[in-house]
């Protein structure tokens, strides 16, 4: 689901574009999709800009113009290609329809939290199958623990959370659980629970497994977490 400074079995290597700065190479944890003609030059992504943007491919797109293009989500239906979000603390949250085999990838910072882009990519993908019956996947991110923000930070998040129990004042300063905000997200998209998946991790505080913007700066790698349309 997502990238990792240990490259395991049956993983895919390669260097993203220069826009993703620094130009760092990435590995996909899990197992190459059994999809026909799928290969990384068909690993789609946006210029993320923090915001509920969601696009949709139809297939045809060029990797090198679609990275230019700002937005937070991407949908698609088309065979041989993935959906794909980068981050270093953020969340990235994959969605797929059952019956259709459509797919999204959300990247969701707070501010894209707080503008709701995971029910944006929810509601176009619903667009592209309207009959959909969806499950996701949380990835990993900063966590609670991790995650300090100011009062004034903390109250923005808290208004636009479905779960008031999401901000943690018990310290110095608030701690937001932004997994948790996301769940309540989905739930009220209308997904139970036992269809959303936790793909655990904290970013900040696993430096062996994951890089970190907040712990390491601007010379942090970037996750990937892509996701294939069934055919």
């Amino acid at each position: 689901m997502a990238a990792s400074r240990r490259a395991p079995t049956q993983a895919s290597a390669f260097r993203l574009p220069r826009e993703t700065a620094p130009a760092t190479s990435f590995t996909i944890w899990s197992e190459r999709p059994r999809c026909s003609g799928w290969r990384p030059g068909k690993i789609h992504f946006l210029s993320q800009v923090h915001g509920q943007t969601t696009r949709a491919l139809v297939g045809g797109e060029d990797q090198s113009e679609l990275v230019q293009l700002e937005g937070d989500a991407l949908v698609s239906q088309a065979p041989n290609l993935a959906c794909a979000v980068r981050t270093a603390d953020c969340v990235p949250v994959l969605l797929a329809d059952r019956r259709s085999g459509a797919v999204a990838a959300a990247h969701a910072g707070w501010r894209g939290a707080v503008q709701g882009i995971v029910s944006s990519a929810v509601r176009a993908l619903r667009e592209l199958a309207p009959d959909a019956d969806l499950i996701a996947a949380i990835g990993p991110h900063i966590s609670q623990e991790q995650f300090e923000v100011s009062s004034d930070v903390a109250e923005t998040i808290l208004h636009a959370s479905h779960d008031p129990a999401i901000v943690d004042r018990s310290r110095q300063k608030p701690h937001v659980d932004l997994r948790r905000m996301l769940r309540a997200e989905l739930r009220a998209q209308g997904l139970p629970d036992s269809v959303i998946d936790d793909v655990w991790g904290c970013t900040v505080s696993e430096p062996a497994r994951f890089f970190s913007f907040r712990r390491d700066g601007k010379q942090s790698g970037r996750h990937l977490s892509a996701i294939v349309p069934r055919l």
